[in-house]
């Protein structure tokens, strides 16, 4: 090599060419290089010093956008940096490699700045639904669906850019997209179903991430993990995951306990017969207990407290009404609360509750009875006739018995001494 070259430094700032000496143009390769790395280093430190000082403001926009430029500034950058490298290189050489520098740069440049705007949704999305960034949050369910109709918006239209910088023609392109789509739309007419369907859930809003969703025409219950464009993850209650098409959703009934105001006690208690007239005291001192229940919402909704129905054992009165809260696990522990104030509030006016109970009622007729020999007491059979008499009455006795379920042996062990 030829260092003396060096010592011009005004060949230095001359482009190269193909009689430009080895040294030189190597120099300045390495110069753009070096002037490349030095460049990203002094800009990412000016970006993290520009992050410090919107950190301490309240605007979601400023931290979304430096947070999203951080990556694609660098990479545009070196793309910059290199492609000018390039280009030097194809001014002193015959390599047919180069000749797609330009379009190469034209390409990283389209798709460097689709990687900026995807990025710039993503973070505005998150910072939407952030509470500790915003007063009032964005619904997860709506932001994310917002995010990825924009997110493929831009990748379609970084595409379309990309074919025409090529020489493409996007006519051409769209005008095959076109007829193809209807054979693609009927071989993919599930697919496409559950798009429309995840599309009305979107838009809908049935339910979002985080909801409690339950289908009495099919066994789906548990809490929506997920909304993609083709399934809803769900987790049931025994953390099964539950991959549910979308177009599911277009034709069940859904429900969503989750957006219920209040939860519902509706309960049903006995007492016995011999408390009914304690009755009315213990359902007015209910309904006193209820109003007066802190965790009871009996201003706006329903509330029955009232005798209500005759059992085969006990009277029952019911109660109906509403607690304030809509969580499971406190829902349990208030009615837990109501219930036990119940108890004490029948045991306190001298009532019991009622348990299944039967009274048998026992009928029996009269026998006479006999010495320990066999013979009959005196009485009526002197004239010899009694004891035939006596025998017919015991028949008749037997058959009557038997009609009773009863057998005559127990008839005559408990036979009263009516003398007969």
């Amino acid at each position: 090599m030829n260092w003396q070259a060096l010592t011009d430094w005004r060949q230095l700032l001359e482009w190269p060419g193909p009689d430009t000496d080895t040294v030189v143009w190597l120099t300045q390769v390495f110069a753009v290089v070096f002037l490349t790395v030095a460049t990203n280093f002094i800009l990412m430190r000016v970006i993290d010093i520009i992050d410090h000082f919107s950190s301490k403001t309240e605007n979601l926009w400023d931290d979304a956008l430096l947070e999203a430029a951080r990556v694609p500034v660098r990479l545009l950058l070196w793309v910059v940096g290199l492609s000018v490298a390039a280009e030097m290189l194809q001014s002193v050489s015959e390599s047919a490699i180069f000749e797609y520098v330009a379009e190469v740069r034209r390409v990283a440049f389209i798709a460097i700045i689709a990687y900026f705007l995807t990025r710039l949704v993503t973070n505005i999305e998150t910072n939407l639904v952030d509470p500790d960034r915003v007063k009032k949050p964005m619904d997860k369910t709506t932001a994310n669906a917002v995010g990825k109709l924009l997110r493929i918006s831009v990748l379609i239209t970084a595409l379309l850019i990309i074919l025409q910088a090529l020489g493409y023609s996007i006519s051409g392109v769209l005008a095959f997209g076109g007829v193809g789509g209807i054979a693609v739309a009927y071989a993919a007419k599930d697919l496409l179903a559950n798009f429309f369907g995840g599309m009305m859930v979107y838009l809908d809003k049935p339910f979002k991430v985080g909801e409690w969703v339950r289908s009495p025409d099919r066994s789906i219950e548990g809490t929506v993990e997920h909304i993609g464009w083709r399934l809803t993850r769900i987790r049931t209650f025994d953390q099964r995951p539950l991959y549910v098409p979308n177009s599911l959703f277009t034709t069940v009934v859904l429900e969503n306990p989750s957006r219920m105001l209040n939860r519902r006690i509706n309960e049903k208690i006995g007492i016995r017969y011999d408390d009914w007239q304690v009755m009315p005291d213990i359902v007015a001192a209910v309904r006193k207990m209820l109003i007066d229940h802190e965790d009871m919402e009996t201003d706006y909704r329903t509330l029955i407290v009232n005798f209500d129905h005759y059992g085969d054992s006990y009277i029952e009165f019911f109660i109906y009404t509403f607690t304030k809260t809509t969580d499971w696990v406190r829902y349990h522990e208030i009615k837990q609360d109501v219930l036990m104030r119940i108890m004490h509030i029948v045991n306190d006016h001298g009532a019991q509750f009622a348990f299944p109970t039967r009274t048998l009622h026992m009928h029996t007729d009269a026998l006479p009875r006999q010495d320990d020999d066999g013979d009959d007491e005196p009485g009526d059979h002197d004239d010899g006739q009694a004891p035939s008499r006596r025998a017919a009455r015991g028949t008749h006795r037997n058959r009557r018995d038997r009609r009773q379920g009863w057998k005559g042996e127990q008839d005559q062990e408990t036979g009263d001494d009516d003398g007969e």
